[in-house]
């Protein structure tokens, strides 16, 4: 397949600001709103035990009160601009966005420097929502899926950070104190860690101009440093009261985001993204083994995972796993083209609709400034996804495979599970 034709797109521009943080534009002309992000190179994989879950409780305190204003203050000047505002906190990142009007860039860049630059953590908001944070702990502990997702990840890492889960614990929830939360954002949100984006019909020289401004003050710090974490292994199960249904989740290591390695993505796309996927249509619609299965790569600074999700029945659990390992020897033993064909494709095609996307896009090009102190161009993107051959892909099936497999089990479970799931799949799943 030949690379794709060149994108007229511009491209994205990377400014290094004096103090060591760095400004992302992305000209979007054609968009009528405009997005600005603050993304912090800082998450879970960041805390020690003691500190799990402090990232995401700071993500949720610093719109709370500012140097400046309130709490309702926060979300009232920027509902009057029409501005929507969103946060997320990841294993390797913390983001803070807002999307609105494009005459409005230069405040949403002084609103988002407020809330990560002068955050107050007033101790009654504290107390309210420490609340909020209990309740959605309680309703991630009740969902199945992310149970199972949880135990997948401690057994694919045991106890490096990179295991812990992004909500961390009920214990650290009740008790992290004000004085905690300013440390960490002392300690954390620094120029060093941060990539300011803008994407949209902007002017580039203004758009500096009012970063630097805003952002000037912002202490230098130091670039985050971790330790990979080895792989584990092993099957892990919890049975829940109140599941109808059994959730499996299997997976195997895969290069770290700085290994900058395409393959991975198109072999999981190849197995399992589609209805014609093997994946879906082998254990779905033509033996009916599951009512729901998916498959990605997912790379983090220091690590990645080939994760193979699946919700049965727990009578099918067994037959389930016995299916995925027939399907994965296959991969190893043969690449069908028609499958890499529509695999090549379909990376290739959400690829450009990530492009389409001013946050997404924004996101995708901050975490490989972290990676690699640079966004590359879109074309040499789509073109090494291009590039990916059968030879390469079946290399990686057995890569994965000979390191063994991690899976984790939740929900509804047939007695013996861990045991009975070794006996479906024995070459993956070594003791």
């Amino acid at each position: 397949m030949p690379a794709p034709a060149p994108s007229p797109d511009p491209g994205p521009l990377l400014h290094p600001l004096p103090h060591g943080a760095r400004l992302l534009v992305i000209p979007m002309p054609q968009l009528a709103t405009v997005a600005v992000s603050v993304f912090i190179h800082s998450g879970s994989q960041h805390e020690s035990a003691r500190e799990s879950g402090i990232s995401h409780a700071v993500e949720h305190m610093v719109f709370k009160g500012t140097a400046s204003r309130d709490a309702r203050r926060i979300n009232l000047d920027a509902e009057r601009l029409g501005a929507e505002v969103n946060a997320h906190t990841d294993k390797d990142h913390t983001a803070f966005h807002m999307r609105g009007l494009p005459q409005h860039t230069g405040d949403f860049i002084r609103m988002l420097a407020g809330l990560v630059l002068t955050p107050t953590f007033p101790a009654d908001e504290l107390a309210r929502e420490r609340e909020v944070l209990l309740h959605e702990f309680t309703e991630d502990e009740d969902d199945p899926l992310s149970t199972a997702f949880k135990l997948f990840d401690k057994g694919c890492w045991g106890t490096h950070p990179m295991a812990q889960p992004v909500i961390g614990s009920r214990r650290n929830l009740e008790r992290f104190t004000r004085d905690e939360l300013a440390a960490w954002v002392s300690r954390h949100y620094t120029a060093e860690r941060t990539v300011i984006g803008i994407a949209g019909p902007v002017d580039p020289d203004a758009v500096l101009r009012e970063v630097q401004r805003a952002f000037g003050g912002m202490a230098r710090g130091t670039a985050p440093d971790l330790a990979a974490p080895a792989w584990q292994g092993g099957v892990h199960s919890k049975r829940l009261d109140g599941c109808s249904q059994a959730h499996l989740v299997l997976g195997f290591p895969i290069a770290d985001r700085r290994a900058d390695d395409p393959v991975p993505a198109m072999a999981a796309a190849l197995l399992g993204e589609g209805m014609s996927s093997p994946l879906l249509d082998q254990l779905r619609e033509q033996r009916g083994l599951a009512y729901y299965a998916a498959c990605s790569a997912d790379v983090l600074d220091t690590a990645g995972q080939f994760v193979i999700e699946v919700s049965t029945s727990p009578a099918q659990l067994q037959p389930a796993l016995h299916e995925l390992a027939r399907l994965l020897r296959e991969q190893t033993a043969r690449i069908d083209p028609v499958d890499l064909e529509r695999a090549r494709n379909q990376t290739v095609v959400r690829q450009l609709r990530a492009l389409e996307q001013p946050l997404r896009r924004l996101e995708d090009a901050a975490l490989e400034v972290f990676a690699f102190g640079r966004v590359r161009p879109a074309d040499e993107t789509l073109a090494r996804l291009a590039a990916v051959d059968a030879p390469a892909l079946r290399a990686q099936f057995e890569r994965m495979q000979a390191a063994g497999a991690t899976l984790a089990l939740a929900g509804k479970l047939p007695r013996a599970a861990g045991e009975r799931a070794r006996e479906a799949a024995p070459q993956l799943l070594r003791s």
